[in-house]
């Protein structure tokens, strides 16, 4: 009877433990999905190296950029020297002739977009008279101008840049020089005189060099030779030098 009683209570004892172990365990298990938090996977070590490859080369693609605009506009000074084409009208009631022009102008920049320009040309062409009391049909006229103005390059690149320039100044002719004495009245000219002389141009440069161009201007220049309005369309092309520092 007392053997029976004790492995009576041995079973229970051992009952009791493994229930205990049992709900510890599931507990345990329930639990640990709850904790554990997903973790997103470490790019690869490549991916990682290629990227940082790409970006140091566009940085230093930027540098060199930068760097080759800077050495071409940072000059303070520009010169141009090159030649001129124009629609001109010689007298009010005269068709429009071709005028050629020698130009020179320099450009004081105070930044890499910012300048101040002082121009002088000199046009040259023969106005088409048609036939009057004289024997002259075809006198060679000229005319010469001198103009300031600012100039802005609103577009800059390595090999190219593109600018707006607007000036004013006077514009003095001299149109009775081969009249033989007649006069320009008789041949419908505009009379000799001094007047404005107003340019508005759109520039654009191509690069040779950090400090030397090509350049082409479509040009409107407006003129009061005989007390009335000239607008004339034309351009100027030729050869730009840079120097100096800002």
């Amino acid at each position: 009877m007392f053997s029976f009683r004790r492995s009576a209570g041995v079973l229970a004892v051992i009952s009791l433990l493994s229930f205990g172990a049992l709900a510890q365990s599931t507990d345990s298990s329930s639990s640990t999905p709850a904790q554990e938090q997903p973790q997103a996977p470490a790019p690869a070590p490549s991916q990682q190296g290629q990227q940082t490859v790409q970006a140091r080369i566009r940085a230093r693609r930027e540098a060199r950029r930068a760097q080759a605009i800077h050495d071409a506009y940072s000059h303070m000074y520009e010169v141009f020297v090159g030649g001129g084409y124009q629609r001109f009208t010689p007298g009010p009631q005269l068709q429009r002739t071709t005028m050629y022009a020698w130009d020179v102008a320099i450009t004081r920049y105070w930044s890499e977009k910012l300048g101040l320009t002082f121009d002088a040309r000199g046009n040259y062409g023969t106005a088409f008279v048609g036939l009057n009391e004289t024997s002259l049909t075809r006198p060679a006229i000229s005319h010469y101008d001198f103009m300031v103005g600012p100039t802005y390059r609103f577009r800059m690149r390595p090999k190219y840049s593109l600018a707006g320039s607007v000036k004013g100044g006077v514009a003095m002719s001299n149109f009775a020089s081969d009249t033989n004495k007649f006069g320009t009245a008789v041949l419908g000219l505009y009379p000799d005189g001094t007047t404005y002389a107003i340019n508005a141009s759109l520039i654009g440069e191509v690069n040779v060099a950090p400090n030397l161009s090509l350049r082409l201007a479509p040009e409107y220049m407006a003129t009061g030779f005989g007390s009335t309005l000239q607008n004339d369309l034309g351009f100027t092309y030729g050869f730009v030098y840079r120097f100096g520092k800002q």
